[in-house]
This record gives structure tokens, sequence and C-alpha cells, in this order.
């Protein structure tokens, strides 16, 4: 299932666009994406969330922050309160607007770097989405230019969590200026457009005009992780995305994203899932 590109407006009189949605019947299984960060707090629902390669189970007062770009969608599968409706509070906030956060305001670096953490969707303890809901349904009563100290106190609270849960394991390159920029585009770009190749080291560390040794703290420094697993990572993810959007048998999944033997194919998917290809696919569609 191709994950359908939103268009979000961009309004002139705020920094975020907030959406309050209510449904009495249930939130569809609806897969999309956009370039907007999103930050989402479901109420009175339960079912499941679908973020890049992720599935997880949510509950009332779920408090996630999905990063741009990144497919998502939350299936319910009932209520807290069947005389309520399903509410999802949703902000979102254009990337541009995140990329000038600290331009004059160094206080808001710490929000910066969260939405820079962002690109695999983060899910937040229920103890801080109790804490932010206040502010967040406070946001409905306040005309949009009104809105912003309260976002900015939200997006602080937020920020200073650490008890935050990665979700998706889908790679998304990152975003930010950096010295080694430069480099680590040539080698992101060059391994997004042949990962199902195979690249070597000794061919990524020539385009990243390094070492192997310095290849691999490039990659550290930047991504938290080596050549390696950023390349299992990405396969896994794009195999997981190929499982959810289209009909192809596991085997031609499996060479599409590099894997020449299906057994290994398998093995380093149940390792990085928690369940075989097959599962995940009848997973993925029984939502749908």
């Amino acid at each position: 299932m191709k994950a359908v590109l939103q268009k979000i407006s961009r309004p002139t009189n705020a920094s975020s666009i907030l959406l309050d949605r209510r449904l009495d019947d249930a939130i569809p299984f609806q897969w999309h994406h956009h370039p907007e960060f999103e930050l989402t707090l479901t109420l009175n629902s339960r079912g499941q969330r679908f973020i890049g390669d992720h599935i997880g189970a949510y509950e009332d007062g779920d408090l996630v922050l999905v990063g741009s770009n990144l497919p998502h969608t939350w299936h319910s599968a009932g209520k807290v309160d069947e005389a309520e409706p399903h509410v999802a509070l949703v902000l979102w906030f254009h990337p541009e607007w995140v990329e000038r956060l600290e331009e004059g305001f160094v206080e808001l670096a710490g929000v910066k770097a969260m939405f820079e953490r962002s690109a695999p969707g983060l899910q937040f303890t229920p103890e801080v989405a109790t804490r932010v809901r206040p502010l967040f349904e406070g946001l409905r009563r306040l005309a949009p230019e009104e809105r912003l100290p309260d976002v900015l106190s939200m997006l602080t609270i937020l920020a200073r969590e650490q008890a935050v849960t990665p979700l998706s394991s889908r790679v998304v390159t990152p975003s930010g200026r950096s010295v080694d920029r430069g480099r680590l585009d040539r080698v992101l770009d060059h391994i997004h457009l042949h990962y199902a190749e195979n690249p070597s080291m000794d061919e990524l560390a020539d385009l990243a005009a390094l070492s192997l040794s310095g290849l691999h703290r490039l990659f550290l420094r930047h991504l938290n992780m080596p050549v390696s697993e950023y390349l299992m990572r990405l396969r896994i993810g794009e195999a997981c995305a190929l499982l959810s959007g289209s009909a192809r048998s596991i085997a031609h999944v499996a060479d599409a994203v590099g894997y020449r033997s299906l057994a290994n194919f398998n093995r380093q998917f149940k390792a990085a899932k928690g369940m075989t290809p097959r599962a995940f696919r009848d997973r993925f569609r029984s939502a749908a």
C-alpha cells in the first residue's frame, strides 16, 4: 500500500497548524506522509499505530512526534468511552520553521534537537503526555496567533524528556548543517540509490574521501551507528515498505533490497522486527 502525500496548507498567522479531529465511528486506516513534522495526542481511543515499519498498540493518551515525510497512520479498534468520539489532537510544524528555531533563540536548541531526533518517530511516556495534555487541549480555545507561547512551553517540556522511544527502524536521512555534511550527503545519496547492489566499504570510503576508519567514525558521529548497520536497517525498512505496499513475493522483496539469500533475509528481518516477513505482511494487511 503506497503512502499518500498529504498536502497541508501553510497558515499566514501561526507557526504551527492545529487539527482537532473527532470521529464517532473510528479512526480509519489512511497511510500517508507529508513534509511537516507531526505531534499527535490521541484520546478516548485504542488500536494500532503504524509509523514507518513500526506497528504497535496505542491507548488513550498516546503522544507521538512523527518525523518529516515518515509514512504513518493510526487505526482504531475501539473507544474508552463509547458515548464520546475518538479524538486526535494534531500539531503540524513546517521543516523551514524547525530549521530556523535557533536563530535568535538559543533557548530552543533542545527543541530543535528533539525534532532532528524524530526521524523514526518518537513515543513519549504516559506521564509526560498527561503533563502536556492541558496545554494541548487548551490550544483549541486560542486563536492561531495566540497559540505560540503554549506551543513553545509544550515543546520545551517534551524536549527535556529523556524516556522517549524511537519507533521505526526505517532510516531517514538526517537534516542539519555540519562540516561533514558534504561527505555524508555523497555517501548517503549513493547508499540510497545503490543499497540493493551491496556497495563495498572501499567504494563508500572513496566517495567520502576518507579512510575506512574515517568513514566508520563519520557514521558513528552523525548517525550513531556503523555503516553496516545503516545498510541493514535501510534494507529491512525498504523491505517493510514493499511487504506492506505491494503483492511481490517475499523472495522477490528480499532480492529487491539486496539479499541474495532468502534464509539470510528471513533471519535478519526477524532479528530486526521480531517477526517473519510473512507475519509482518499479514499483520499490516489485517488492519488495512
